[in-house]
């Protein structure tokens, strides 16, 4: 099913109107990373073979990756010297390999080697995209494959944040896997477009449409709309794509929600990173226990009916905060998570409602 795009303000500049249905035998519509292909090779990022064949199942090359992020970049392809012994000038890759390196995009190795026929792997790919894409902020997630003394670590953890990657469900990131050409163009496009970013929730996800509007009334009837946006910024400088929290007349808040298959997070830029769900959903858990940024939190609640004036919502997940004077909340409060809308309702433990969700758009 083809997915329908909304242009980030990034790449207004490559219309898809009257974009070709992708020709290649070997690509049929219904291929997991078909719109993928499809946006990068309307944008002219990635190409298929003479022989008509696209092969989404090969895996990518440090010089085919160099291509690839050269077009991407607008970057001089030219021919030239490399500086790497075993790039020549000769090489089809030469220029972009060059362009990529002065760029800062790719690297070669301390022996003066580029290794262009060396596999790009999931960790390569993770640094690969922190270096073309603005992605400062991050929070630690827990891939039972990930440590933090991997060059990978912080990369690999921006993904998460960035909604380009959530993991596999075994808990781990497979770092040392290589990418595939459709795995590749998905990645970038990731990078690029909210709309593939959805394409990252799990099953049952409870993180919102990357494409849509909420609007939140809040207890002093100030309604709050929240956009995902790649105009975000702190003190003038640029965060990539976020969640902005807008109003006329209040200054606006951007925000990463992220999911991993262990939680849920919101997080503030250079600041707190606070966990707002855990998974398995069960009634009693616990959650925030070692967090200084965040009270204990408790799941009070599955399944339970909400109303807001956007709906009535059946199967919401209650968490209970209680008060606690060293966070400086006046009062405890609950709030109400539902799939794919985060949090719907908070309201104070004497009843008043902090705030709710009122349009979808």
């Amino acid at each position: 099913m083809k997915k329908t795009l909304i242009l980030s303000s990034a790449v207004l500049a490559f219309s898809l109107m009257g974009t070709p249905a992708l020709a290649a035998s070997d690509l049929p519509e219904n291929h997991r990373f078909y719109d993928e292909i499809d946006y990068l090779v309307d944008k002219k990022v990635i190409t298929g073979y003479e022989d008509g064949t696209f092969r989404p199942d090969k895996t990518v090359t440090r010089a085919e990756a160099a291509i690839m992020i050269g077009q991407l970049k607008d970057l001089d392809g030219t021919q030239r010297a490399t500086g790497f012994k075993d790039v020549s000038k000769s090489s089809k890759a030469s220029g972009y390999i060059a362009a990529a390196q002065e760029a800062g995009y790719l690297n070669g190795y301390p022996d003066k080697t580029f290794r262009p026929d060396a596999p790009i792997t999931r960790g390569d790919m993770a640094i690969l995209l922190s270096n073309i894409f603005t992605m400062p902020l991050w929070g630690a997630t827990d891939f039972k494959d990930v440590s933090a003394n991997m060059k990978a670590f912080e990369p690999i953890n921006q993904l998460v944040s960035y909604n380009i990657t959530a993991g596999y469900p075994d808990r781990t990131y497979r770092p040392l896997t290589n990418v595939t050409r459709g795995q590749f163009s998905a990645f970038l496009a990731r990078g690029l477009e909210p709309v593939f970013k959805n394409d990252t929730h799990m099953e049952n996800s409870y993180l919102r449409d990357k494409t849509k509007v909420y609007s939140y009334r809040s207890a002093d009837g100030i309604v709050l709309n929240a956009r995902y946006t790649d105009d975000s910024h702190l003190n003038g400088e640029p965060l990539g794509f976020l969640w902005e929290n807008y109003n006329e007349d209040v200054e606006d808040i951007f925000y990463t929600e992220d999911e991993t298959y262990d939680m849920y997070n919101i997080g503030f830029p250079f600041s707190e990173y606070i966990t707002e769900l855990v998974y398995p959903i069960k009634k009693g858990k616990v959650f925030n226990i070692d967090n200084p940024f965040a009270p204990v939190s408790k799941i009070t609640g599955v399944n339970v009916t909400v109303k807001t004036p956007y709906k009535t919502f059946t199967n919401a997940v209650e968490v209970t905060v209680p008060y606690d004077s060293s966070v400086n909340h006046d009062t405890g409060y609950k709030y109400y998570m539902v799939e794919g809308f985060g949090t719907v309702k908070t309201v104070g433990l004497d009843g008043k409602i902090s705030s709710e969700l009122i349009k979808v758009q």
